[in-house]
């Protein structure tokens, strides 16, 4: 195989073990992990928040995405990022992804069902402040969930 692609440096930072705290009612901390894989031209994200309490709003005891798993590789014509992630499920998307200068950005246009996130890494490397979107259209969007990754 070939070097890899300097762009994949860009997302170094994110490497390790985080604390994801959604911020949705009745739900606590989980955790993800990011690493390199196939000689760091990809890199894996593994996130688990073990059993739900019964606290837990009932829409997602039902619908549960944990665990999933995302493998984020280069596309090298833009130096954009494809995501693609499964969860427990059954679900699987592909995403567009940037990471420049802090600002970690991903989404999808899908009919019906248009997605976005955006973080922003804290200069120290300590932590991401980020939120997930949603809209029907992809013109008007709505908050899904804010969500905080911590070192």
């Amino acid at each position: 195989m070939g070097k890899r692609h300097p762009a994949l440096a860009r997302l170094d930072v994110l490497v390790g073990r985080w604390t994801v705290h959604p911020e949705v009612e009745g739900l606590g901390a989980g955790w993800t992990e990011f690493s390199w894989v196939e000689e760091g031209r990809f890199l894996r994200q593994h996130s688990d928040a073990g059993p739900l309490p019964e606290t837990a709003p009932l829409a997602w005891r039902e619908n549960n995405p944990l665990p999933t798993t995302q493998l984020i590789g280069l596309d090298d014509s833009d130096q954009e990022f494809a995501v693609l992630y499964a969860d427990a499920r059954g679900v699987h998307r592909v995403y567009r992804m940037t990471f420049a200068d802090g600002v970690w950005r991903m989404w999808r246009e899908a009919p019906g069902f248009h997605q976005r996130f955006i973080g922003t890494l804290r200069e120290d490397g300590t932590a991401i402040d980020g939120r997930w979107e949603r809209s029907a259209d992809g013109a008007d969007w709505a908050l899904d969930f804010k969500l905080s990754y911590r070192r």
